[in-house]
């Protein structure tokens, strides 16, 4: 983790709210009509529940305002879509606090972001599908031991959705337990992922010497 990272976790935001917000730090590069379609899916299901979206490209007035129109053509009024603009890390770890559950796109899922997501507490949910870019939040959710957060299609993504953002007490457990999974599994063993590299390639060496 970076230095500027909060070390104190705030409770998930639907306490103080009393809404559920879903959100998505991830580049815009990775959105597209069929994820927004089963993002508003979502947001139908959970009824007044509300949607951050954040990345650098929406300080575009006119990008915002073709996303604001593809969620109303959804069914999902305006007001529940905030699109935020660029910020420095430090601020964008900080707007961690503000998103209940964040929402994978697909096929290109989150990688770095979705480590950020899971150390500022919140779960991912990612509908992995064949390809390594689609199975990044899959493999990181499976390496800190929350293979449930990852679906097998788009109808038990809605519903994972819907039973966490029904769960405030299992959305308090993970804000304050995910950082410690994700200090006690393989993705932060920096020893063991060197050995486990210098094995691979000593194999491999021999493999190529032997033939």
């Amino acid at each position: 983790p970076v230095p500027w990272a909060p070390k104190e976790l705030s409770p998930p935001p639907a306490e103080r709210n009393g809404w559920i917000t879903f959100g998505s730090f991830n580049n815009t590069a990775k959105y597209h009509a069929e994820v927004f379609a089963l993002w508003a899916r979502v947001l139908n299901a959970v009824p007044g529940s509300r949607l951050i979206l954040k990345w650098r490209t929406f300080n575009d007035a006119a990008l915002k305002a073709v996303v604001r129109e593809v969620f109303q053509g959804q069914g999902i009024a305006a007001e529940r879509i905030e699109l935020r603009g660029p910020s420095f890390h430090k601020e964008v770890l900080q707007q961690y606090a503000d998103i209940d559950i964040a929402l994978d796109p697909f096929p290109f899922t989150g990688g770095l972001t979705s480590c950020e997501a899971l150390w500022m507490g919140v779960p991912v949910i990612t509908w992995p599908q064949s390809r390594v870019v689609s199975r990044q939040t899959h493999a990181l959710l499976h390496q800190i031991g929350l293979p449930e957060c990852s679906v097998k299609d788009p109808d038990a993504f809605v519903r994972l959705a819907g039973d966490l953002a029904a769960d405030p007490a299992r959305l308090h457990e993970l804000r304050q337990g995910l950082r410690a999974r994700m200090q006690g599994s393989t993705l932060m063993d920096a020893v063991g992922f060197t050995r486990g590299l210098e094995h691979a390639l000593i194999a491999l060496y021999r493999q190529i010497d032997s033939g």
